[in-house]
């Protein structure tokens, strides 16, 4: 992307605004100026739309996978020191929103690297931060080479769930407004840019998904802290159980992009190297040895591992467990929740998560969190209105 499509990329009017104009626009045209305007009635009836049901049992479930988010307690770092004749910019530590803040991320990393002279750039770490990071290097007139030790599919990033609607992000006791700025900015970043490969080559397509919070006898919660921050990107719309294909249950729905890892992170791959990009395989045991390479300018996308290999004691793994169901091309939405519960259908299966371990280091399938996960999304299928 050119550095003016990117300025651009600020300047995009938010979702609601757009529809508000558009409602404007279409309503001077349809009565014209001489018209009064009046409030109909009542609101128009919407239907509750039919839902295909996951088939939720063990004999469908064709694999559990773990994965380790790097949580950062005070929210992801993205910052340039100069060492060893060198420009560093840590990105790193992005929780649960590493897929959907990554071109955000990159684009204030690669924006850092635009203050060093030399065009010659590396970019240590191959999940999808790494690669975001590469990728625009390159579209700033940087020859960029990846350094890694893994390369998808065997990244974190291919575990990931992943929806654009990022979450797990910051401890909200420390968020800071710069922090906040910084959030917002990648955020919207982002959004605008996956917005840009939709398409069945990249794996990203447009999803309805129904939040359930709560049983619809208890007051909604509060919603999260990244969530608060991006209401005008994710319009919730509230169902009424006579619309709800979960009546039983508190239920709000909107739009996001659904991101499919599995066909996402090659095809951005196989961009960077279409782009004259190189990928060396390497593993790196201090920070001593990323600082030897010789690009003058590097970038550490390296994930949790950037905790040891920097020291910083803000950083600590947060485990998430998936289980994995035979594939059921006739779903076509998401669930999120109730609580930590997830449901995501991919062309590789049916994604149920969700785990939050704080803190837990270990990549074994924990047996008890796995039938929790089937018994809770049991029990959310069992209440859909066929």
């Amino acid at each position: 992307m050119r550095e003016d499509e990117s300025a651009a990329f600020s300047r995009v009017v938010s979702r609601r605004n757009a529809l508000k104009w558009m409602g404007v626009a279409v309503g001077g045209t349809a009565l014209g100026a001489c018209t009064p305007l009046t409030r109909s009635a009542a609101p128009p009836v919407r239907g509750r739309r039919r839902l295909a049901p996951v088939r939720v049992s063990e004999e469908r479930v064709i694999r559990t996978v773990v994965g380790l988010r790097p949580f950062r307690r005070s929210g992801f770092l993205v910052q340039a020191q100069s060492q060893n004749q060198r420009l560093l910019i840590h990105n790193y530590g992005h929780g649960g929103g590493g897929v959907s803040l990554s071109w955000g991320s990159a684009d204030l990393a690669a924006e850092l690297a635009l203050a060093s002279s030399d065009r010659q750039a590396a970019v240590v770490g191959c999940g999808v931060i790494g690669l975001s990071t590469a990728r625009l290097l390159q579209d700033r007139g940087f020859l960029v080479t990846i350094y890694a030790r893994d390369l998808p599919p065997n990244t974190t990033s291919n575990i990931a769930g992943a929806q654009w609607s990022p979450v797990t992000v910051v401890d909200a006791d420390q968020a800071t407004p710069a922090f906040e700025a910084q959030f917002v900015r990648a955020s919207r970043f982002a959004n605008r840019y996956f917005q840009t490969l939709v398409s069945a080559r990249y794996g990203i397509s447009w999803r309805e998904n129904y939040s359930i919070s709560t049983h619809v006898t208890t007051a909604p919660s509060g919603g999260s802290w990244e969530a608060s921050h991006l209401r005008d990107l994710l319009i919730r719309t509230d169902l009424s159980p006579e619309e709800s294909p979960f009546p039983t249950y508190r239920v709000s729905h909107f739009l996001s992009m659904h991101i499919e890892p599995s066909i996402y992170l090659p095809a951005v791959l196989q961009d960077f190297r279409i782009a004259g990009g190189r990928v060396v395989i390497r593993d790196f045991a201090d920070a001593r040895s990323i600082l030897a390479l010789p690009e003058p300018v590097i970038a550490n996308c390296t994930g949790l591992a950037a905790g040891k290999l920097f020291d910083d004691a803000d950083v600590l793994p947060i485990k998430g467990q998936l289980t994995v169901l035979a594939p059921q091309p006739e779903v076509d939405y998401i669930t999120v929740g109730p609580g930590d519960l997830y449901m995501m259908p991919r062309q590789d299966g049916i994604i149920l998560g969700g785990t939050h371990e704080r803190g837990e280091w270990s990549l074994e399938p924990n047996a008890t969190e796995a039938a929790r996960i089937l018994r809770g999304q049991q029990e959310l299928f069992a209440s859909l209105v066929s």
